[in-house]
């Protein structure tokens, strides 16, 4: 756990770091899209955001609901969603097993945390964290509803990987990790970071309210770029042609 909210942490302060100016975190980070890449109820991802403890949840209560999630959210390519037959098809099961798990805990969910003997029951014997390994491995198979956390994961994901019940700090760590990628090679870019964090057509709209001097020092500074940019291609290309008459 500890270990969950130090990645989280850390992650979310690498993108405060790489937020622009005139930016802020609200406008990188999706609060919707998060909860849809990792299962993570909106309400929660926000007080996960804002450093807050998420509330305690049932394993099975989290593994059901991420099911639920996962159809209503992954979508087969017409937009309908995947069947409970066509799901349980996939690592043999029954679909009244799939939907009898399924009904009977969103009607009557747990309200405390499982004891260490049930989870032992219930859940893989071994889970690897996302945060330790950098990816996202199987965990080994420890009762009925391991094997069903391990078939409906290799149905949405290709292989079993932890999502459906993993700790909501990681998901959201996981989940934030394509928004990291992007600012830092935004970071990288400074065409794209211009086009991120002003955009060119904002800042066109603004060009009336500078003042001449200020907004030639604008033209000027884009133009710089541009001219950098050309000359690196001229040298990758004559590079290549030296490199080709070579041979």
């Amino acid at each position: 756990m500890r270990e969950t909210r130090r990645a989280l942490a850390e992650t979310l302060r690498r993108i405060g770091s790489l937020i622009g100016d005139g930016q802020s975190r609200d406008d990188v980070l999706d609060v919707e899209q998060l909860s849809n890449e990792s299962g993570v109820p909106r309400d929660v991802v926000r007080m996960l955001l804002d450093g807050e403890e998420p509330p305690a949840e049932d394993i099975t209560d989290r593994i059901v609901r991420r099911i639920v999630h996962l159809r209503e959210t992954r979508l087969r390519p017409d937009g309908t969603r995947h069947s409970y037959d066509e799901i349980a098809a996939s690592y043999g099961a029954s679909r009244a097993s799939l939907s009898n798990l399924v009904n009977s805990r969103r009607k009557t969910p747990s309200s405390r945390m499982p004891s260490r003997q049930s989870l032992s029951q219930q859940l893989p014997s071994e889970q690897v964290s996302w945060q330790q390994t950098g990816e996202r491995r199987p965990a080994r198979s420890g009762g009925p509803l391991a094997s069903t956390q391990a078939g409906i994961e290799t149905f949405f994901f290709g292989q079993p990987n932890g999502w459906l019940s993993a700790e909501p700090q990681a998901s959201l760590d996981n989940a934030l990790q394509s928004v990291l990628r992007g600012l830092e090679g935004e970071a990288a870019d400074p065409m794209a970071r211009l086009r991120s964090t002003h955009g060119l057509r904002e800042l066109a709209a603004r060009a009336p309210q500078l003042a001449e001097e200020e907004l030639q020092l604008v033209t000027d500074w884009i133009d710089t770029i541009l001219q950098r940019r050309n000359a690196q291609r001229i040298r990758g290309s004559e590079s290549d042609s030296a490199h080709t008459e070579g041979h």
